[in-house]
């Protein structure tokens, strides 16, 4: 799966400068500086399995960009970012949610079609500075076996206590949205971006629990960009 997102984005932004550089005509450089919010929802790839829903967390940011030819440019951001999974007992009266923060740096190739309103369409690689994390539930998941009705048989309990190994998170990022021109200078945009890491966020060794703990992350945002060249 990672190989073939890999080589989706890769073939997007190979196709998409291509047409930018043919369709070319002179265009003068734009550089604007912005911020963002939003809100994520988020869930990490186990193997084996464990049953989650999505943890809703909060994503904000300030953004820089820069065009130098019509329909292509480069964007790099800054943000603070929540993940994690949200535990699924299938009706049992039990709550476990854990929230990873990050500081992530993503840079994208930023292609766009349009005048006063634009739509498009950013890719690329991402990094991320694991900060820590919080769990909230309602029961101790030091102390399971002795919670009577606790589902412990038929699912996976170990990754509630545990430690984050990697600090340090990579995976690719695309993201589809609209710009609105205000005037000259300023600008709104929304976008909706599709995160997925190609890390693992636990030990990943043969005598582990895990051998895959990757991120996902789907994320929708505003944004607003100050134009200063």
């Amino acid at each position: 799966m990672k190989n073939h997102l890999i080589k989706i984005i890769v073939f997007l932004i190979s196709a998409s400068i291509g047409f930018s550089v043919k369709g070319q005509t002179h265009y003068n450089s734009n550089v604007a500086l912005g911020v963002k919010g939003g809100v994520d929802m988020s869930q990490v790839f186990f193997n084996p399995s464990v049953r989650q829903t999505f943890n809703v967390g909060m994503i904000g940011g300030v953004m820089v960009r820069y065009i130098e030819e019509n329909h292509f440019g480069l964007i790099a951001e800054l943000n603070f970012v929540q993940r994690g999974w949200k535990e699924n007992f299938e009706g049992a009266p039990y709550n476990y949610r854990r929230t990873l923060n990050y500081l992530e740096l993503p840079v994208f190739a930023h292609i766009f079609f349009g005048r006063r309103g634009k739509f498009f369409f950013n890719a690329g690689p991402q990094v991320g500075l694991y900060l820590g994390d919080k769990v909230t539930a309602n029961f101790d998941p030091r102390d399971m076996a002795a919670l009577p009705d606790f589902p412990i048989r038929n699912r996976t309990n170990t990754q509630m206590l545990l430690e984050v190994s990697q600090k340090f998170d990579y995976g690719i990022s695309a993201g589809l949205g609209g710009e609105f021109n205000l005037n000259k200078k300023n600008s709104l945009n929304i976008e909706a971006r599709f995160y997925y890491g190609l890390g693992n966020v636990f030990p990943s060794k043969r005598a582990d629990t895990f051998s895959a703990s990757n991120q996902m992350t789907i994320s929708a945002t505003v944004g607003y960009w100050f134009r200063i060249k």
